[in-house]
């Protein structure tokens, strides 16, 4: 299914998200800072957009598999979720859990957006809740063999 994404362009160095490749799940958003983060410290990265998302949708902030495993940095609050009524600039947080400072430059791919259906609910309070085989089992209980 394809819908549109509104953008806008709130500075002149901002790119457009876009998939890499043809069936990608994620849009790649782009840095339009230079920024030094320190190892073991985060910092909110700038993308110079902002968007109109479809009804009833959400859009997911990703980590990027290559950044993740050669660098160490990553989206501190990952899956950050982009109300569907939110209209700032989008900016990234991201982390920098390697041992040594990570430069994000200007036009570097920094994250991927992935747009998803919201479910709206009614929240109903009850008194009892149905059982089932798991229960209450948690926290690894899965991986737990008896």
């Amino acid at each position: 299914m394809m819908v549109n994404l509104k953008v806008k362009k709130i500075d002149e160095a901002a790119i457009l998200p876009e998939y890499a490749h043809e069936g990608d799940a994620g849009l790649d958003l782009f840095s339009i800072e230079e920024k030094i983060i320190k190892a073991g410290e985060s910092a909110l990265i700038r993308t110079g957009i902002q968007m109109e998302l479809p009804r009833d949708t959400e859009a997911q902030v990703r980590p990027r598999s290559g950044l993740a495993l050669k660098h160490s940095i990553t989206v501190l609050n990952t899956p950050g979720t982009i109300d569907e009524g939110y209209r700032g600039e989008v900016k990234i947080i991201l982390i920098n859990h390697g041992k040594e400072d990570f430069k994000v430059e200007k036009s570097m791919k920094i994250a991927q957006m992935v747009i998803k259906p919201v479910l709206r609910v009614k929240v109903e309070e009850v008194e009892e809740l149905s059982d089932t085989d798991r229960g209450q089992g948690g926290f690894g209980s899965s991986g737990l063999k008896k």
